[in-house]
């Protein structure tokens, strides 16, 4: 009688440890996106300093990163001085780096984010991306990018950008490096790029 209850109380323990696992890994897939599609979708974006990291109690409790927010892109009118992640399909932050940061808000008002997000040291961006965070991304989230996986690729709507870094230039990353999606005045949207000055302005703005 023992066995038989430690048996069929193991069953479904495996079983939900097993659901969990594949909640946790459907939870952590996800595609390539544009730096402009992650600003776009995202509720928060952020330029901000690493203070510090609590401790973590167990897997299922979040992690929380302290924050001095230094530039804000995209977000609420108040400052973000918290992002909360997990273990599982969470980010790692380094303390006293300083990091772009894209995410969501809960509704209490909490900043949260997982590997999904775009989430990239500030000094590994390009100055391009530096200029488009303030003057372009947002400007473009009328427009739709779609990544083209294979020749050929085409659009299905004036008001969208197809995405060939993984098609033309294999691995270089010139489209999410140094573009951003803008809607022209009649509408259609256009991949363009401008080079930034010392001063931050953009010149020569080439269209593509």
């Amino acid at each position: 009688m023992t066995s038989w209850t430690v048996k069929s109380l193991v069953l479904p323990v495996v079983l939900l440890c097993v659901w969990r696992l594949q909640e946790v890994a459907q939870a952590c897939t996800c595609g390539p996106a544009h730096p402009q599609t992650a600003f776009c979708q995202a509720d928060v974006v952020i330029k901000a300093k690493v203070l510090a990291k609590n401790n973590v109690i167990g897997l299922d409790e979040p992690i929380m990163y302290d924050l001095k927010q230094i530039k804000m892109f995209k977000g609420p009118r108040r400052e973000i001085d918290a992002l909360y992640t997990t273990a599982f399909c969470g980010v790692t932050l380094t303390k006293g780096m300083q990091y772009l940061i894209t995410g969501r808000l809960t509704p209490d008002g909490a900043l949260h984010a997982i590997v999904c997000d775009f989430i990239v040291p500030w000094d590994d961006l390009t100055a391009s991306q530096k200029v488009n965070l303030a003057q372009r991304y947002q400007k473009g989230c009328d427009c739709r990018i779609t990544l083209c996986h294979m020749d050929p690729c085409k659009i299905s709507s004036p008001a969208e950008c197809l995405w060939t870094d993984f098609l033309t230039y294999r691995g270089k990353n010139e489209q999410a490096n140094h573009f951003a999606c803008v809607k022209r005045s009649d509408g259609s949207c256009v991949w363009i790029r401008g080079t930034p000055d010392k001063n931050g302005k953009v010149n020569n703005i080439k269209s593509r």
